[in-house]
């Protein structure tokens, strides 16, 4: 019996063509290449404007603006530049990590992905070509044995008494011929039939494979991006704790002159006790004297007239 060729491009009733269940998933697997191919693309990118700003961190980190500040407002604006300097440090080492766990193992999946992928489409096309040349086979003999019985079938109504001897002969022929066109028949559909019967299996093998590959391609991509999310909140963290210490030199800088403030208003609200230098000296030195690495600052106020 004869299966019919398979086909991937049969046409519903409407009209409309149909795509068989292995082209979905070959399709598929392509999308999925494309799709890796632009995720790289896109770390890429990240890779590169994360260079492009640790460069630029790194060289306003060795500006000399501002750098004749003195005091403690000097070495906190020096240190604030050298917070710049660890943040640019910071973004490299996160670019180069980009590369070496998101990237590279991104684009190493794609090319085995790739040759795996051309492997089985390579060989589902070798088989249909084979299947569509047993087929081509059966047509053929399918013709042949066609046109053995219509010779048959003619010469058996040329029979005619006169020339029985020679006519008896010539359908003799006609009809060896005709039954060797019958068993090349034959023999076309067992290959056919075998040669389907191979492509139905490899068929099935085929898509489970294919299926594995999209499988796989989905768990690299969730741990790529579990990775690149680890490898973004470690530099978060790294600038929250930057920026941090930008605020507490801010605050170590602002402290003294607030507190000095308050205890000059506190000194000259007291409207019932008489201030002297001596004791207001003395008031101002007590609240810093004993402060680790700061300046002793004396405020000397005239007596009112």
């Amino acid at each position: 019996m004869l299966h019919p060729l398979p086909q991937t491009d049969k046409k519903d009733p409407q009209g409309t063509p149909s795509v068989g269940g292995f082209e979905v998933l070959l399709q598929k697997q392509l999308k999925g290449k494309q799709m890796q191919k632009e995720m790289a693309e896109f770390v890429r990118e990240r890779i590169k404007i994360e260079d492009e700003y640790s460069k630029n961190l790194s060289k306003l980190s060795q500006s000399p603006l501002a750098a004749q500040e003195e005091g403690t407002l000097g070495e906190a604006w020096a240190q604030l530049k050298r917070s710049c300097h660890d943040e640019a440090e910071v973004h490299l080492k996160f670019s180069n990590k980009l590369q070496c766990e998101v990237e590279k193992p991104l684009l190493t999946f794609r090319d085995n992905f790739k040759k795996e992928l051309k492997k089985y489409d390579h060989h589902i096309i070798d088989l249909r070509k084979q299947l569509a040349s047993r087929y081509a086979g059966v047509e053929k003999a399918r013709k042949a044995l066609a046109d053995r019985q219509k010779d048959l079938e003619v010469k058996t109504q040329q029979l005619d008494i006169k020339h029985m001897n020679k006519h008896e002969e010539d359908i003799k022929k006609a009809r060896r011929k005709s039954t060797q066109a019958g068993d090349d028949l034959m023999h076309n559909v067992d290959l056919y039939n075998r040669a389907q019967s191979k492509w139905f299996e490899e068929m099935v093998t085929t898509s489970l494979e294919l299926e594995r590959l999209e499988v796989e391609r989905v768990e690299m991509i969730r741990q790529n991006l579990r990775q690149y999310t680890t490898l973004r909140h470690e530099t978060d963290m790294f600038n929250q704790s930057v920026s941090h210490v930008s605020i507490s030199l801010t605050v170590q800088v602002a402290v003294p002159l607030s507190q000095l403030y308050r205890t000059c208003s506190c000194l000259l609200e007291s409207d019932n006790q008489s201030v002297s230098h001596d004791s207001l000296d003395s008031r101002v030195e007590y609240g810093h004297r004993n402060r680790p690495r700061r300046n002793i600052v004396k405020v000397h106020l005239g007596h009112p007239n």
